[in-house]
């Protein structure tokens, strides 16, 4: 297996590996200067030298070149004490040139030979004149990079719904997909506003327990399904997966809360250990019956409407595929 050292060039951003060749003895929060695809940069390790499965490369490893000296971090501070005034001029030239973008952030390499001006934009942005003044103002080579917003969140910072920091801005250092299934699972309020960050997209942390969630609801009965009670047959209107317990509509109209392993199959002789997923099918006959026992938020909400990381949109349901796109339904 190869060896790698772990590299992030900003604080609380992506990890790179590089070959350390024969800098073996490199230790976590050390600078190094490494090749890049764009010239060398000044880098902090990360995590030390380690073997890693070759599966986990992209490609081939840009090397090591050495140690950072005094110089080099000397030269890396100086040219982002400049930051924010070059940022300042970024903007001005943006209003002056009247480009339908936001300017976020501008980067100095460590010897300040490029310039990376990081913005947002609804779509393609011809900046050429824009790279001239900037380049004949700046005396530097300039890059422009066009990032999400999500990337601006992490930029710019703020504080999220929970009264911290947000995530992206505090230790994440990479964004992972989000999906509306994750607040599904997790019984959360299918509004917009509610399960979506300052970003305007699904709030990360969406993510955190979904594994948890998703093998909690393995052992539980699905929600319409038919389910036998100490207190009779039932219909199960709500989960609750962490606390393991289930919301039945009794056959007298009474709603009650059980604990799972109380519960059993319709038809069984007495209250199983746990709800087994295929003895919950559905019967012939029953699927309409069952349909009107399901929340219908849960059904009339379409997931079009909620911005997925992962950059698509989540079909339609097989129930209203045939269905014009329009207002959505509850059958």
């Amino acid at each position: 297996m190869p060896v790698v050292v772990g590299v992030s060039f900003r604080p609380v951003t992506k990890v790179y590996y590089f070959d350390p060749g024969v800098l073996l003895d490199l230790t976590s929060e050390e600078y190094v200067v490494v090749e890049t695809s764009q010239g060398q940069e000044v880098g902090q390790v990360t995590w030390s030298p380690r073997a890693v499965a070759e599966n986990l490369l992209a490609g081939d490893l840009k090397p090591v070149v050495r140690r950072a000296t005094a110089t080099d971090l000397l030269e890396r501070d100086r040219f982002q004490r400049k930051e924010d005034e070059t940022l300042a001029l970024c903007r001005a030239k943006t209003r002056e040139h009247r480009l339908p973008m936001i300017v976020v952030s501008a980067e100095y390499s460590y010897d300040g030979s490029r310039l990376v001006v990081s913005f947002t934009a609804e779509g393609r942005i011809d900046f050429r004149d824009l790279v001239r003044d900037l380049a004949k103002a700046l005396n530097t080579r300039i890059e422009m990079k066009q990032i999400g917003v999500r990337d601006q969140a992490k930029v710019l910072d703020g504080v999220g719904k929970c009264g911290r920091q947000l995530c992206c801005s505090a230790w994440l250092r990479e964004f992972n997909p989000v999906t509306i299934k994750m607040a599904k699972q997790q019984n959360l309020p299918l509004n917009p506003p509610e399960i979506s960050g300052v970003c305007g997209r699904l709030l990360c942390c969406l993510a955190y327990e979904a594994d948890v969630y998703e093998d909690a609801r393995k052992q539980l009965p699905k929600v319409g399904a038919a389910v036998m009670t100490p207190e009779g047959e039932g219909r199960v209107r709500r989960i609750q997966p962490l606390r393991e317990t289930v919301t039945v509509r009794l056959e007298d109209g009474a709603i009650k809360e059980f604990l799972a392993s109380e519960l059993g199959a319709k038809g069984a002789a007495g209250p199983a250990r746990a709800c087994s997923g295929c003895a919950m099918r559905r019967q012939p006959g029953q699927m309409a019956e069952e349909d009107e026992d399901v929340d219908p938020l849960l059904s009339a909400l379409d997931e079009e409407r909620f911005p997925n990381s992962a950059g698509g949109k989540a079909p339609r349901s097989k129930r209203n595929r045939n269905k014009p796109a329009g207002r959505p339904s509850v059958d």
